[in-house]
């Protein structure tokens, strides 16, 4: 039941988003009178699903789910549709438009994928608010696993900038450093600022981040796990360890590291209850666990948002996930950090999806993904929006538009570079999932 609520969600999704999108060129070429020979979410190769002609245009759904499409007649698209620009261009063919009627057609998805994310957004802060940890909370600073020291950091590091950028979230401060160059860091009442290096977000993407930084608690129990070597010795939840074998300790961190690497010792743990220091005794198993939980201190803060506050915060948010997704191509496209193995196809995706339903996650990762479609589309490669974009504007500026050769090569090329990269996507879906069997 769970793989299924994924997959429905997933295609749900994309169903929406690849709908929404073709509309926004649908409608400005039905404004402009231009003629649209087909809507189609899904691609139609050979067959189509469903299929019903509506006037000029036929509507339908397609049996290969890698997005949908409208046919705009008299413009070279991955149709292909050579037989039709051999003819005479016809009043209402998207060649015989003015350029800056073609172009705002062709922007019309980006467009819509944008707002629909802002709108989203929008709601989401009305609704929800906006919860986040704050940098200044962190009063012990984070801390950091192997992963995170091969990345520069240490445990009890106060963090103050990314790239120069103030750190006011804890949240954000975990991308901003996967994606950044450099970090500001308060270490022992000194200020360094050092390199992310490569080799580090590599080690972060072979892990895909899980848990390099955290932030810094005391070492306070908040769960005794019953028939426990920790319940037998006497300790309890609302203890705070304070001492084992007449070392100090403060943090949970510290606590963790003693008792792992104690297996089959004896320890004295020195416990603060009730305002009152007791020593108890127990001996740590060979799995190096007491069975002990940590008592974590809630340091989350919601901004709650009126409805006209959120407009103007949504459209950030936007912005905000827009550029982090261009920061993101060029730790992608950076081969030293391997970042390009773990991007995630149709399958990965699936398998981010909650397995049970989860509206708010649904409504946020629709956002996320329409302003993915909206970077991707607008990149000016031939066969993408960006790529009819592209050609548009050469006209426009030069006053004489590309010819129909140069537009067809485009296409192809266009098209070999897509189907490559889908490759390249499926592949690493694929390997990852034969990776749990080796």
């Amino acid at each position: 039941m769970g793989l299924f609520t994924q997959i429905v969600m997933f295609v749900l999704i994309i169903s929406i988003l690849v709908i929404l999108h073709e509309l926004g060129h649908f409608i400005p070429a039905k404004y402009f009178k231009t003629k649209v020979e087909k809507f189609y979410l899904f691609f139609d190769v050979k067959f189509s699903l469903l299929k019903k002609k509506i006037g000029d245009t036929e509507y339908g759904i397609g049996w290969l789910p890698l997005g949908g499409y409208v046919k705009i007649a008299g413009m070279i698209d991955e149709s292909m549709d050579k037989e039709q620009m051999k003819e005479e261009p016809k009043p209402w063919e998207f060649r015989s438009k003015p350029a800056w009627q073609r172009l705002i057609i062709m922007l019309g998805g980006v467009i819509v994928n944008f707002l629909l994310a802002w709108i989203i957004y929008t709601f989401l802060l009305f609704n929800n608010g906006d919860t986040y940890i704050p940098s200044s909370s962190l009063k012990y600073g984070i801390e950091v696993d192997s992963i995170g020291e091969k990345l520069g950091l240490r445990t009890g590091d106060k963090i103050l900038k990314v790239d120069g950028k103030e750190a006011k979230r804890f949240n954000d401060a975990i991308l901003d450093i996967i994606l950044g160059d450099d970090i500001t860091v308060n270490r022992d009442g000194k200020e360094i600022t050092m390199p992310i290096t490569a080799e580090g977000k590599k080690e972060v993407f072979q892990t895909q981040g899980r848990n390099f930084m955290s932030y810094r608690s005391k070492a306070a129990i908040a769960v005794v796990g019953d028939s426990s070597i920790a319940k037998t010795a006497g300790i309890m939840a609302g203890d705070e360890i304070v001492g084992v074998d007449g070392k100090e300790v403060i943090y949970w961190d510290e606590f963790r590291s003693i008792i792992g690497n104690s297996t089959n010792k004896n320890l004295d743990i020195a416990i603060r209850r009730d305002g009152q220091i007791r020593n108890l005794n127990l001996t740590v198993p060979k799995e190096g666990a007491i069975g002990v939980q940590l008592d974590i201190e809630d340091l989350r803060v919601n901004d709650s948002y009126g409805f006209f506050e959120a407009i103007p915060a949504g459209f950030t948010k936007t912005i905000k996930v827009l550029t982090d997704q261009i920061r993101q191509f060029k730790v992608i496209f950076n081969s030293d950090t391997g970042a390009y193995k773990q991007v995630k196809g149709p399958i990965g995706i699936v398998e981010m999806m909650p397995k049970s339903w989860d509206w708010t996650f649904f409504w946020s990762f629709m956002a996320m993904f329409s302003v993915w479609l909206a970077f991707l589309n607008i990149l000016p490669i031939p066969a993408l929006d960006g790529g009819h974009v592209m050609f548009l504007l050469y006209e426009m500026i030069s006053g004489k538009a590309p010819s129909e050769k140069v537009l067809e090569r485009g296409q192809i090329v266009g098209f070999v570079i897509l189907m490559g990269l889908m490759l390249v996507i499926f592949g690493n879906d694929i390997w990852n999932i034969i990776k749990r069997f080796i």
